[in-house]
């Protein structure tokens, strides 16, 4: 008599639900890129705060205010000038300026203007006040 075995029948591995895996994969892809991600803040803070703003008002001989004069501030570092137009009271006012440049400004009117004033880089004021005195040039 002689034995024969019979395999066994192949038992595959007890079947595990799917979804415990695939959600523990979602929550640690959800984790990785969260940890990963940059802290949200709203602006550039670092680059917010060096920015730097110049403003005044331009006025006559007597301080008297003189609406309407034209105010140049020019880019020494790229030659590019920007203009502002003083309101009634005679205030003008450049935003957004970049602390590594220096500027020149000075105003205009009907024949009148002020000297070139320097707004240095090495200024360190974020505020930076400067009063435009116009005068009559002298033929």
């Amino acid at each position: 008599m002689t034995l024969t075995t019979v395999p066994a029948a192949r038992q595959s591995p007890p079947q595990h639900s799917a979804v415990p895996t695939r959600l523990f994969t979602l929550v640690a892809l959800a984790l990785a890129l969260f940890l990963a991600a940059p802290p949200a803040q709203p602006q550039d803070a670092k680059h917010e705060s060096q920015i730097r703003t110049v403003h005044g008002v331009t006025t006559d001989k007597s301080d008297t205010p003189i609406p309407a004069a034209v105010v140049f501030l020019k880019n020494i570092r790229n030659n590019a000038v920007r203009s502002n137009i003083a309101d009634e009271q005679g205030n003008y006012r450049f935003s957004g300026l970049d602390p590594n440049v220096d500027y020149e400004i000075h105003a205009e009117k009907d024949g009148a203007k002020s000297p070139t004033r320097t707004v240095s880089s090495f200024d360190s004021r974020k505020d930076i006040v400067l009063n435009l005195k116009l005068d009559k040039r002298k033929p």
